[in-house]
């Protein structure tokens, strides 16, 4: 079986068009991922198949009061170059201060994702010359890094099917402490660059994932677990619409039982979507640049969203070019456990892992887990609950207020409520529909005071936002169930006496037929019969 985005016919084969454009046909052949196990793409009649090889590097902005190394404020869309301090502007004399707080969000990230916590890490000086990174360097941490050798399992689900899904793992190579550096805004008008460099020296975490997978979806899906994990642990609220999550993706293709193909890195994907869509046409432009006779090209790209391709930037600096030298000054960050913290010790002067460790909230497997357990829903929902923002917590505050089992409460919140934030591109904190609506809602539908089709009206008019309750619109629509069971009876032998051949065919033995009889009753009632109510005295009377 194949992971959606993975498996079966590659959604498009890409061709490089002229002046450099791309353009989109149909594959010269099948690329396979299989979800199970590892890739194996399909080769042309007589040949091997590629294997395609994709590692991620991810940059995330740590949520923090200040930078890095200096006091300056971190804010989003901030006027320009407004939170630049003497350090980040690298002025001469400026010395870099360690941020506690930045330290700690790096600690608690690599628990949570199972990596070694290193009590002694070293700080380095990355050499590289933009006009939005006034040192001419940024400091890192590419000797030895904060966390190192650790894993992080995500779940996609295989044929497209939420019922079917597979567990992965990707191996975490290290985690970084790292300066992000400014923003170049390009004014094409003018032929001119301005800088802002309120974003210089912002703190980030790089994790970076070891080539585990095979395809965009694989990597997507661990992009959206780790981002769920970061702001699970509030240490980024990992936005990628503001910069907050950028992902650089490493992708190669080869043969089975050969050595990894020359790789091109795919720079600062800035959405999961676009992510899917740049690993996925690299690794097809790769196989068909091979297949063709050529080279592929050791090279930084960029994902063209509108295109829908990627473009190349520049050839890849290796570490020679980067000229990397250790910071001269900071001294090696030194962290401690329960077993080496020194007696005596001021507990604000250091960092202790034990204690951060102790401290770890739920991460959102096992949420999902705890979901499962506690409500009796499906893996697939509690996935599903856990992944949209929001969700979870709307799901658990419309089960405590309504007498509704969770297991029909999950319908109407998957079903009803998420189909519309979807259709209008909103999250479950911007819903017009509250949770103690919805709870009152699916009371009225529990007690009888309602059916479901006319609860499916009164939510329709919640979702207009008009500030009215339940069960007001109840009352002015006039949708409450039919107690009298008189008028029932009435209304359906009308039904029976206009539908003689349906009737006919009943009591010939067409039990199913009844079916239609009770949908009649229910649009003469406008949706205010009970429909086993209904049967039971359609039955009855037709038994006579």
């Amino acid at each position: 079986m194949a992971a959606r985005g993975c498996g079966g016919v590659w959604r498009r084969a890409l061709q490089r068009g002229p002046g450099g454009s791309c353009s989109a046909s149909r594959p010269r052949r099948a690329v396979a991922c299989n979800a199970r196990g590892g890739a194996v793409p399909v080769g042309q009649s007589g040949l091997a198949p590629w294997v395609p090889v994709v590692g991620l590097e991810i940059h995330a902005q740590i949520t923090s009061n200040s930078k890095l190394f200096s006091g300056s404020q971190v804010q989003f869309a901030a006027p320009p170059n407004s939170l630049v301090s003497f350090f980040d502007a690298s002025l001469p004399g400026t010395l870099p201060v360690l941020n506690r707080r930045c330290v700690e969000a790096a600690v608690m990230t690599g628990l949570a994702l199972n990596c070694t916590i290193n009590k002694k890490s070293l700080f380095d000086r990355k050499h590289y010359f933009y006009a939005d990174l006034p040192a001419g360097y940024q400091i890192t941490q590419q000797r030895v890094p904060i966390a190192v050798n650790g894993s992080l399992s995500y779940s996609l689900c295989i044929d497209n099917k939420m019922s079917q899904m597979v567990t992965k793992t990707v191996r975490i190579k290290q985690i970084q402490l790292e300066q992000d550096s400014g923003k170049s805004l390009h004014d094409d008008a003018r032929s001119q660059t301005l800088v802002d460099l309120n974003r210089a020296g912002v703190g980030l975490m790089e994790v970076v994932m070891e080539p585990d997978m095979c395809c965009g979806e694989e990597a997507a899906a661990a992009v959206r677990e780790l981002q769920l994990i970061l702001q699970t642990l509030g240490s980024s609220q990992a936005i990628m619409a503001e910069g907050q999550l950028r992902v650089d993706a490493n992708v190669s293709v080869h043969h089975p039982g050969e050595p990894y193909g020359v790789r091109t890195e795919v720079k600062n994907i800035n959405s999961i979507r676009f992510l899917t869509k740049a690993v996925d046409y690299e690794i097809q432009r790769q196989i068909k640049e091979l297949e063709n006779g050529g080279t592929v090209v050791n090279e930084t790209r960029a994902f063209d969203s509108k295109l829908g391709c990627t473009v190349p930037m520049r050839d890849k600096e290796g570490k020679q070019d980067y000229r990397f030298m250790p910071e001269p000054n900071l001294p090696p960050l030194i962290l401690y456990d329960a077993k080496s913290l020194p007696a005596n010790v001021n507990h604000q002067q250091v960092v202790n892992i034990d204690w951060i460790h102790e401290r770890l909230p739920d991460l959102p497997s096992v949420k999902r887990a705890k979901l499962v357990e506690l409500y009796g829903i499906l893996p697939e929902h509690s996935f599903t609950l856990v992944n949209e923002d929001g969700l979870m917590e709307f799901f658990e505050d419309v089960v405590k207020r309504t007498q509704m089992k969770p297991k029909k409460v999950i319908g109407w919140i998957l079903s009803d409520l998420l189909s519309h934030l979807k259709q209008h591109s909103l999250t479950a904190n911007e819903s017009p529909i509250s949770s103690f609506l919805l709870a009152d809602l699916l009371n009225l539908l529990e007690n009888g005071d309602v059916s479901s089709s006319a609860a499916k009206q009164v939510f329709e008019e919640l979702w207009k936002g008009e500030g009215k309750t339940p069960l007001e619109i109840v009352k002015e629509k006039q949708l409450e169930l039919i107690q009298d069971q008189e008028e029932l009876e009435q209304i359906c032998q009308a039904v029976i006496d206009e539908r003689e051949k349906e009737v006919m065919a009943i009591k010939e033995g067409n039990e199913k037929v009844i079916n239609k009889l009770i949908g009649l009753v229910r649009k003469a009632t406008r949706g205010r019969a009970n429909p086993l109510l209904v049967k039971q005295i359609l039955e009855k009377k037709l038994s006579e």
